[in-house]
Parts: structure tokens; sequence; C-alpha cells
């Protein structure tokens, strides 16, 4: 069976856990950061081997935390051992995560001189009233300066946004929109507020202090972001995804495929030869395994054929092309009507 084509490496470092985030993260942790490094490079090494992949992806936390001569470590340790495939410069995909305000010219450079082709910006509102209620430390004048440095060297961009937080109307999330499309990203993603259980909005809601849009609002607030971004050329190729053509985020569609990926860090889920890990999401635990030569991973999971014919079946459906029942059956053994 060949190797996975995709990689992903979770970095858990934040300088704020903000009140929605469920995510596996530390929040003020410099110290972890030297052995979360010492600690990777150990994971990394039960690979036995380089494993080259097509797409690589660091997700969070924020990886752009890490600064100067640690990012370049990180970025440059994960490529010994992921090495992106392909005769051309930059014919892989890398894609980081950041925050707007780590994005200044030391850590654009950087990126670009790793040969990052893609970085997420974590934008989630223009709005100041909105970016306070969702704890976010930037502004959106931040977020425009971000994306133009980004630009400067090359690096694709991809913005995240936030509808449906507490108190926002439609208008203003319009107004979100409208300024997203005038700074041209190559990629937006929407996702609706959630309240997930262990947050903090979840227990702010509890009390009564925070309240959510509603169901109606937020899908006439999809329904606007499908709306404009369409007119505005963007290709709605996945449930909360919207790309430029060309410029979809091949990484997720490897996911969204059913398709085998290798995953590193706390929190890290795998899929590789039909089996299923989870590395531990508490970051010590996962740090205080490795450092004794013990396993990260928690959790193991082999999933039956018709396991892994329902789960295809339901990350395929969430994307444009829907699922071909000539497809489904190469993929999978089974026909979708069963």
């Amino acid at each position: 069976m060949p190797d996975p084509r995709a990689a992903y490496i979770h970095v858990p470092f934040c300088a704020h856990r903000c009140g929605y985030c469920n995510f596996t993260l530390v929040a003020g942790r410099d110290d972890l950061v030297e052995p979360y490094l010492q600690a990777l490079e150990i994971e990394l090494l039960r690979l036995d081997r380089p494993r080259p992949v097509e797409t690589l992806f660091l997700g969070g936390g924020t990886p752009t935390y890490l600064r100067g001569e640690r990012l370049t470590r990180l970025l440059r340790l994960v490529k010994v051992w992921h090495p992106l495939t392909g005769t051309e410069p930059r014919s892989g995909e890398f894609s980081v995560e950041a925050n707007p305000l780590d994005l200044d010219d030391e850590t654009v450079a950087i990126l670009a001189a790793e040969g990052v082709t893609r970085v997420s910006v974590g934008g989630q509102s223009f709005q100041s009233e909105k970016l306070r209620i969702l704890e976010r430390d930037h502004s959106g004048e931040a977020i425009a300066a971000a994306i133009e440095r980004l630009r400067g060297k090359k690096i694709a961009v991809a913005l995240d946004l936030i509808f449906g937080a507490p108190g926002e109307k439609l208008d203003g999330w319009e107004s979100d929109l409208a300024t997203a499309v005038r700074l041209a990203p190559d990629h937006l993603s929407t996702y609706g507020l959630t309240f997930e259980r262990g947050t903090t909005f979840w227990n702010r809601q509890a009390r009564g202090e925070l309240s959510p849009a509603g169901e109606e609002l937020e899908r006439d607030m999809y329904e606007l972001a499908i709306d404009r971004l369409a007119s505005e050329g963007f290709e709605h190729y996945e449930v909360s995804n919207f790309a430029r053509p060309g410029a979809r985020c091949r990484h997720n569609e490897v996911y969204w495929m059913g398709e085998e990926y290798f995953a590193a860090g706390p929190g890290a889920a795998r899929y590789v030869g039909g089996v299923r890990e989870l590395n531990h999401r508490s970051t010590t635990t996962w740090l205080r395994r490795l450092m004794a030569g013990e396993s990260p991973v928690v959790e193991r999971e082999t999933l039956s054929p018709r396991e892994r014919a329902r789960e295809l079946l339901v990350f395929a459906l969430r994307r444009l092309e829907g699922v071909k029942r000539s497809w489904f059956v190469l993929r999978s053994g089974f026909a979708v009507e069963e």
C-alpha cells in the first residue's frame, strides 16, 4: 500500500485561548516551546525514514506563535521528514495557520524562505466590537496589513471568517464579506460560531451572559456568503469553503476524499494503513510520553470496510461535486444505496 500523500503537524501554542475555541492548545507557555520541538523530532523519528507528501499543513494553536529561529527550526524539521514532492519549486502545497499580529516582516520572510506556499489567516472579522466579543487580539487593519505582506512574498492567502457572533446583525456580516472581497484573498472559509462544551463561551451561555445568533439569522448569513462570494468569482467547493479557480485547499480535500494522511503533535489524528490513531490532547502528557520513549497515541481504531464506506460517503458529500456512484463503488466496494 502506498504511503499517504499528506501530513498534518499540530503546533499547540497561542497567546490566548479565545472563548469559543476547543482545540488542543496551551496559552502563555513559552517554557514548553523548546521541549515541544524536541518531542516533535522524537515523534517524527518514528517514521523511520522521510515520507514525501504533496500537501503539508501546520495548524494549531498558532504555528506562527513561534518566532525567529524557533519558527525556522520547526519548518525545517518538518520538511526533513515530510519533504514536498514535485520537480518544480512550490509544486507541493505547504500551508501554515497564522494570527494576523504574528505576520510581521520577519515572520513572513521566514515563511517565504522556507517554501511555505499558503498561509491561512485567522482573521474572523474586521469589526472591532465583534473582534472584542470573540476575544481576538488583532484589528481589521492588522488583517489587511498581514495580507499585503504575504502578497509581497507571493504566498497564497486563505482567510477565515466567523459569522453568528453574539449580537451580530446581518448588515455587519455583509460588511465583513465586502471587506474580505476587497482584500482579494485566494481562499475564504466561513464558519458559523458554535458554543462547544468545555469552552468559556459554553459556560457563559449557560449563565445567560451570551446568546447564539439563532438558526434563522445564521441561515441568512450563510446564504448571504454563498450569494456574495459566488458573484465575486469564488467557487463554493465545500460546505464552509470558497476558492478562486485553482486555489482550493488541496490538503483538506484529502480528508474529504477519505484518503490517508500522516500527523504528529499533541492531539493530532492520523489515518495510515487503514488505522486511525489519536495522540493525547494534553500537550504536557504528549511531551512526557515521548520524552520517556513511550507512544503518544491514546486512541487507535481499525475501521471495518462498511465503516470506511460510510465515512467516505459523509465526507465526500460535503463537496460541491458530491458523490458519483461509480467512483464510490471503486473506492469503497459498496454501492451508495447500501
